[in-house]
C-alpha cells in the first residue's frame, strides 16, 4: 500500500509543536511551512486517537478551519504519535 495518501511525519511534527506553541494554524500555514496538505486529517487523529483537545474556529467567507489547543491543555500529559514524541521532552527542557 502506497503510502502517498497519509500524511509524512514532518507534517504530523510540525503539526503537534505548532499546536503545543500555542499557535494558531491552519491549511495555508501547513502548506507554507511544510509543503503539506493533510492538515485535516492530521488534527482528526490527534483528536480521536491521541485525545488532544483542539477547537476549531472556520474565519472568513471560504470558512477556513483555524485549529488550536485548548488554552486550558496541559500538554504535557497529552499522548503524542510517534514521530512527535520527543517534543515532550523538547518543550518541557525550553
Amino acid at each position: 500500500m502506497s503510502n502517498h495518501w497519509h500524511s509524512n511525519r514532518t507534517q504530523i511534527f510540525w503539526t503537534c509543536k505548532a499546536l503545543i506553541e500555542g499557535r494558531t494554524i491552519n491549511h495555508m500555514d501547513e502548506i507554507g511551512e511544510v509543503q503539506g496538505w493533510r492538515l485535516g486529517a492530521i488534527i482528526h487523529n490527534l483528536r480521536h486517537k491521541y485525545h488532544w483537545p483542539i477547537d476549531t474556529e472556520y474565519r472568513g467567507p471560504e470558512q477556513i478551519a483555524h485549529y488550536t489547543l485548548r488554552k486550558d491543555c496541559k500538554w504535557q500529559f497529552l499522548d503524542f504519535p510517534l514521530s512527535a514524541r520527543m517534543l515532550k521532552d523538547d518543550c518541557a527542557d525550553a
